[in-house]
């Protein structure tokens, strides 16, 4: 029962995901992508608080752990991993991303962002000393393949411009948010993951907020967009975030990665009917070339 909700959990991670960085392109309109990641992560760190310090908070990690036995105690290296957490996810890779996603498409980057199971698996192999057989070779070529003809537009894009950037960037932020993944599973098994994911929030919104201010950047937005803000500071990242804990303590960190893959899907998809953009063949078939790739390398690991 408890892998059921697991997997259940990483693929509501996945659909959170793909809904959040796909809104994300309108209020971009209006906002810097450094304001609206402190904007976002701050609301979810008030939003985290709140429930921590709630007389429901007891009734809260009663559904999210059962009868799974967790960890009560964190120690100072673990806070030292959360704060590499912090500063990998929470600062630079949403705000890499957020800088390329106001260059490309939504559309493309939620393909794109695919890389980041690639990044995961890398990591895996020269630093976890993960092994390698030889049909993960067939995985790897299927996702660097899918990320050189989406980030070049089937090579039309080899130039300095603004749309192989914004490619390029997204790529980048991927391998941010893989480092991300692959400390968070130190982390996994403690029984105070939405404090662990508040502190989380409030570390990275905070960098972020004194660098939007440090620059002098517009904190202005139109209210009717208020609360779309709200929404994906609150449902969209505060709990993709705890469900992400909690998928990889249930089902780990290989079978949640590949289901969080299916992010880069659901935001194409919610790009393609909200934000009327267009979704291509040529697009659909890099990004379930960079799906099956992925399958691939998860399926080989052990």
């Amino acid at each position: 029962m408890d892998r059921m909700w697991g997997y259940l959990g990483a693929l509501a991670v996945a659909l959170l995901f793909g809904v959040w960085f796909t809104l994300d392109k309108i209020l971009l309109n209006y906002l810097h992508p450094f304001v609206l990641a402190a904007m976002t992560y701050l609301i979810a760190t008030v939003f985290l608080f709140i429930i921590y310090f709630s007389p429901l908070y007891p009734r809260v990690l009663k559904i999210l752990h059962g009868d799974t036995r967790v960890e009560t105690s964190i120690s100072k290296k673990e806070y030292g991993i959360l704060i590499l957490i912090a500063l990998f996810g929470s600062v630079i890779a949403p705000s890499i991303n957020l800088t390329g996603l106001n260059q490309i498409t939504a559309v493309n980057a939620a393909l794109l962002a695919n890389t980041e199971v690639l990044f995961v698996i890398l990591i895996g192999i020269f630093f976890l000393k993960e092994t390698v057989v030889r049909k993960d070779v067939l995985g790897f070529a299927c996702l660097l393949i899918g990320t050189i003809f989406l980030s070049t537009n089937n090579f039309q894009n080899l130039t300095l411009t603004s749309n192989i950037y914004g490619n390029i960037l997204v790529v980048v932020a991927a391998f941010f948010w893989s480092l991300d993944a692959s400390l968070s599973k130190f982390l996994s098994n403690k029984r105070d993951i939405i404090y662990i994911t508040a502190l989380e929030c409030a570390i990275g919104g905070s960098i972020l907020l004194v660098i939007s201010l440090s620059m002098g950047l517009n904190f202005r937005l139109p209210l009717n967009l208020i609360p779309l803000l709200l929404f994906i500071g609150v449902i969209c990242l505060s709990f993709s975030l705890v469900l992400s804990y909690f998928a990889i303590r249930e089902i780990g960190s290989t079978r949640t990665g590949s289901i969080y893959a299916l992010s880069s899907l659901f935001g194409a998809v919610i790009a393609f009917s909200v934000l009327k953009e267009p979704f291509t063949i040529y697009q659909l078939f890099f990004g379930i070339l960079m799906l099956i790739g992925v399958l691939i390398l998860y399926k080989n690991q052990k």
